[in-house]
């Protein structure tokens, strides 16, 4: 059983077979096909009969591939994925088949077997896994499908690894494409939606140098069925694919049908309008490149800040693209973000509100700060370089003379003098002169406490909550837990880096003074 939510998408392989050595495959070989392809791609009449060689070069043109190199194929037993499977073993090419159990039905077993049998028959390399996708998906609070989906590619990347595969290649169809873009119109969808799946395509979180191959999006499930049965493959039926409770089933068996008596060929019309909108996808994909290049500010491990500024330039559109890719490289696995969170993002860009923080969607977090917009896993996002913070939550004590060490190469020196500097022009934020007759020694250094307060220097005397302080010099919430609070007795005598405190000003009549001073890494 898998149990992992953290890393799901790179499930081990659970069961490993093996059958026949690949170079005893079927003789055809690949040059032996006539590739012919015309208008007829968008027909939804379209015979079996040219079959491979359009899926051959739909492998060779559009999905670049090389006939020389493995392929990994993904192989459920249904008719799209067995043909596309026995379609590349008729054609020469390299593969390996996978295939796994989700647990899903009493019957899942007897399927991976059965697809194991088919393997056999053409002589492919068999590899398949299995895991318990139901108690994962309720791990992890995901659907079902969502497990299934994240776990299955997991496996297929896997084993494409393994055997060193040029691509891992799936039997989506040209039905299947219509039946994605009709369900992305229905639920709200911008370009990048419109424009359907791509037949070669890196897949975010997968594996960064082996893409995800789609060779049949130019064939009809019509065609996928009547080769089937000039075959005489037995595909595996799902009877769930009948069942209109499923939200797609109902675009298939009800809504399509319904389009078709106002437009017979409406499945062809739609399927070239994805082709087209591709190529203008492709014209916005590399704006949105060039604005990633401007944008970006900074990244690491489970972090990624913008220049603020440079955002809020954007048109309306790249900007939400922008906020769409970083939110896909930070969720590689989360599909389908709500036209409202991306709005959600936008208004934090343009218009933050007070907290200058908003929870965004699937356990992220956005927030502007300074100059910069930060997408984060909460709490990874570092603090600013020119921000002091303590090294721990410990009071610590601080001589005069005497230096304690901060977080990240900062440090803080107090030192005595017989009298004051005949004048402070030179002073600045880093730097105060305090009173010793007024002071209470050694001096206490800690962090933020609830409710404390605060004179600043310049209000006569009038205390302010420490909280009002933080937000006038919009000092981010992150960054006060730890902020060096220095402290004569129960009092603070120095908010570092910001404002001095009232009590132990030096006047005219001072004597002897105490300089403490914050000593920037170099």
């Amino acid at each position: 059983m898998l149990k992992s939510c953290k890393n799901i998408t790179n499930q081990p392989v659970k069961k490993l077979v093996w059958l026949p050595d690949p170079g005893k495959g079927p003789k055809s070989g690949w040059d032996s096909w006539q590739c012919a392809y015309n208008d007829s791609m968008f027909s939804s009449q379209t015979s079996s009969k040219d079959l491979p060689a359009r899926v051959q070069r739909a492998l060779l043109e559009d999905c670049r591939l090389d006939p020389g190199k493995p392929l990994l194929a993904g192989v459920s037993g249904g008719p799209d994925s067995l043909t596309l499977l026995t379609l590349l073993a008729q054609l020469g090419w390299q593969v390996h088949a996978a295939h796994f159990d989700h647990h899903l039905r009493p019957e899942s077993a007897m399927e991976a077997g059965r697809v194991a049998e088919a393997a056999q028959r053409l002589n492919v390399p068999f590899l398949s896994g299995e895991g318990d996708v139901a108690v994962l998906a309720c791990e992890c609070k995901l659907s079902l499908e969502e497990a299934a989906r994240k776990v299955r590619y997991g496996f297929l990347f896997d084993c494409a690894r393994r055997i060193s595969a040029q691509a891992v290649v799936v039997g989506h169809t040209a039905s299947d494409q219509v039946e994605t873009v009709l369900m992305h119109i229905l639920r709200g969808a911008g370009l990048s939606g419109l424009k359907g799946m791509a037949p070669l395509s890196q897949q975010e979180g997968w594996d960064p140098q082996i893409p995800l191959a789609r060779p049949l999006l130019r064939v009809w499930r019509e065609e996928i069925e009547q080769f089937c049965r000039d075959n005489s493959l037995e595909p595996l039926q799902d009877a769930s694919n009948s069942d209109t409770a499923f939200f797609r089933n109902r675009l298939r068996h009800e809504l399509i049908p319904t389009l078709e008596g106002y437009n017979p060929q409406f499945r062809a019309a739609l399927l070239r309008s994805t082709a087209l909108l591709t190529g203008d996808w492709e014209v916005v994909e590399g704006a949105l490149d060039e604005a990633w290049v401007d944008c970006w500010q900074a990244s690491g491990a489970g972090y990624a800040a913008f220049k603020l500024a440079t955002l809020r330039g954007l048109a309306p559109g790249l900007l939400r693209g922008l906020l769409r890719r970083a939110c896909a490289k930070m969720r590689p696995g989360l599909r389908d973000i709500d036209f409202e969170d991306v709005e959600r993002a936008a208004g934090c860009v343009l218009s933050p509100s007070r907290s200058a923080e908003t929870d965004w969607v699937s356990g992220l977090r956005l927030f502007v700060e300074e100059d910069r917009l930060y997408l984060e896993e909460p709490g990874t996002a570092p603090i600013p370089a020119h921000w002091p913070q303590l090294a721990g939550l410990k009071d610590v004590l601080l001589e005069a003379p005497g230096r304690i060490e901060l977080a990240n190469g900062f440090s803080l020196e107090a030192e005595r003098f017989a009298e004051a500097p005949d004048n402070f022009s030179d002073v600045g934020q880093d730097e105060i002169w305090l009173d010793e007759a007024r002071l209470s020694l050694p001096f206490v250094v800690h962090a933020a406490r609830p409710g404390e307060r605060f004179e600043p220097l310049g209000m006569g005397g009038k205390s302010q909550k420490l909280s009002d302080l933080w937000i006038n010099a919009r000092i981010p919430r992150r960054a006060r837990e730890l902020w060096p609070l220095v402290c004569s007795g129960e009092r603070i005598a120095w908010i570092v880096g910001l404002r001095s405190s009232h009590p132990f000003r030096v006047g005219p009549d001072s004597q002897a003074v105490v300089r403490l001073r914050l000593v920037r890494p170099v």
